[in-house]
């Protein structure tokens, strides 16, 4: 758990491990094995890949969107140097509800690299939906497909969510998911401070590593730290209750969910978990990447901007119809798989054993527990805690005494024999950035 949150092993949001996890589900036949090359993009890697891989194929969420900038462009640098056909499984823009995408105008000319990359190494890109097709096909592009998330189609064609009660009542068991955004500017947080007060079983799901970090570690450090209406939040009354979790791996996450009668807020994954496990969910959409995706899933959806001021989630159940959910996800996974068959990819529910052998090994392994608060009543978690910490402290003093070793090495090499002992311009810059890494070293102990 602890190396999970300290290596940022869910890139800062669990949800990327939905539709990671999909993608590599559907992708893995008995004549394709699957590899991850990690969570950050290694430009220098191009060599290696070309050499020792078929395909590069790249599952992404929201990733036309300012703050992402910088990683996409990352990424077309290292796309621009493959020499091997290269698959976009679903990729989303990201603006308000209203699908204006002037905010976005800014950061054109890096989506412009990163689309004309990928079409130059493959037949097609797939993306989330209306909005992100409109968006591209507005810069010129014309092989855009509509695919949704990989994450919808981890159970291959069939999907299942059925309603197990008939109401919700103040006895149900209902989770509850939202970003900070939206319980700071969207009313979330009056959402959820009015489901607590009606419904003594409800839980809150997080899923920035922020939210992790605040459970396991009551770390309010992050800039998220602030938001006391998040549920995470050690001030919040649902964590004393222990009603907040955060999982670092899907197996549990969706296993989980499974024991709900309703899950429902913000977060698209989320309620994509929730609906992998059978869950009735709604989706409160907030901006255009949870929209299209609900537009084009059917999955039943409200926007955040139109809710009553009294919401209450049995009214919300109520109305959910997920018949056009269910009744039409088979024709969506053909449109999904005639995707990756154009772009000459197998599928396991095609080419393979139906994720049988994937599922199977998913079986063996032990996950761990969604995180939960601390609080401090419990020897066991406190004395893991401390012992942890210890470690930490005995690895980072090693690391540091050999920083030292190697700082001596490179102060001595600077001075030259018959001199002061300062060292000369060009010394001086080595030795400042051996100071540096030092400190870099020093600084995840604090």
């Amino acid at each position: 758990m602890e190396q999970a949150l300290q290596h940022d092993l869910i890139a800062t949001n669990a949800g990327n491990l939905i539709f990671s996890d999909a993608t590599h589900k559907i992708l893995t036949t008995p004549h394709t094995e699957v590899v991850s090359n990690g969570i950050k993009t290694d430009v220098n890697a191009a060599g290696r890949i070309n050499e020792e891989f078929d395909a590069f194929v790249v599952p992404l969420a929201n990733a036309f969107r300012p703050s992402f900038q910088p990683m996409l462009d990352r990424l077309t640098r290292l796309i621009s140097k493959l020499r091997i056909p290269v698959v976009v499984v679903g990729v989303g823009a990201q603006t308000g509800l209203g699908y204006n995408a002037a905010r976005l105008k800014p950061m054109e000319q890096s989506v412009r690299a990163f689309v004309s990359a990928v079409l130059d190494r493959s037949a097609s890109i797939g993306v989330r939906g209306e909005f992100t097709e409109k968006y591209l096909r507005d810069m010129g592009f014309k092989d855009v497909e509509v695919i949704g998330c990989p994450s919808m189609f981890m159970h291959g064609k069939e999907l299942v969510v059925r309603k197990r009660v008939d109401e919700l009542t103040r006895d149900s068991r209902i989770a509850i998911n939202g970003s900070h955004d939206a319980v700071r500017k969207q009313g979330l947080d009056r959402v959820i401070r009015q489901t607590h007060a009606r419904y003594p079983n409800l839980c809150y799901i997080g899923q920035n590593l922020s939210d992790a970090k605040q459970l396991h570690w009551r770390d309010l450090s992050d800039p998220n730290g602030q938001v006391t209406e998040m549920p995470t939040h050690p001030d919040h009354p649902m964590y004393g209750e222990d009603k907040a979790r955060v999982y670092i791996d899907p197996v549990t996450w969706i296993s989980d969910l499974s024991e709900y009668d309703y899950s429902f807020g913000s977060r698209i994954h989320g309620n994509i978990a929730a609906l992998l496990a059978g869950t009735p969910a709604t989706v409160l959409t907030g901006d255009s990447r949870t929209l299209e995706l609900c537009r084009y899933f059917e999955i039943p959806h409200q926007r955040i901007d139109q809710l009553p001021e009294d919401l209450d989630p049995a009214r919300l159940y109520e109305e959910a119809d997920f018949g056009p959910l269910t009744r039409n996800h088979g024709e969506r996974f053909d449109r999904f798989t005639g995707f990756l068959d154009k772009n000459g990819l197998e599928n396991t529910f095609t080419h393979g054993d139906q994720g049988a052998a994937f599922d199977e090994r998913m079986r063996s392994l032990t996950f761990p527990a969604g995180i939960r608060p601390w609080l401090g009543d419990d020897p066991a978690s406190t004395a893991a805690r401390l012992g942890y910490l210890f470690g930490r402290v005995g690895e980072l003093t090693a690391e540091n005494a050999k920083m030292k070793r190697e700082l001596a090495k490179v102060k001595a090499a600077t001075k030259q024999p018959g001199q002061s002992g300062q060292p000369s311009q060009s010394r001086t810059t080595v030795y400042r950035r051996a100071r540096r890494v030092v400190g870099r070293a020093l600084r995840p102990g604090r």
